[in-house]
């Protein structure tokens, strides 16, 4: 996975942000943490599961879905099925090592 810091990309509150399983990552959080690489690393395999575009498009939805639901872009960003398992997952390193395909969809409830 390729690691770009900029002073662009991720917007304002993030860390960092995967596009096409590259990680642009602001400037001042170099080097990336290993548990936000980790974080990023199950998005490009989320990504990879969903052949990209379907990730982004599933992604989306689901966003405006919570957006609705809570009335809050953040709690919305946070409530989005890749996010929560990515975050309940970011501290395990051997996450990836054991993960089953498709297994964002258990974190799809809420």
């Amino acid at each position: 996975m390729k690691i770009i810091y900029s002073n662009f990309l991720p917007f304002n509150g993030f860390r960092a942000i995967n596009i096409l399983g590259v990680v642009f990552a602001g400037k001042k959080h170099n080097p990336l943490d290993e548990y936000t690489i980790n974080h990023e690393s199950i998005h490009t395999r989320q990504m990879l599961e969903l052949f990209i575009v379907g990730f982004y498009l599933w992604y989306i939805f689901e966003w405006v879905l919570r957006l609705i639901i809570y009335k809050n872009r953040f709690k919305a960003y946070r409530n989005i099925g890749f996010e929560r398992e990515a975050y309940c997952n970011d501290t395990n390193m051997n996450y990836l090592n054991n993960r089953r395909f498709y297994s964002f969809i258990k974190y799809l409830k809420g």
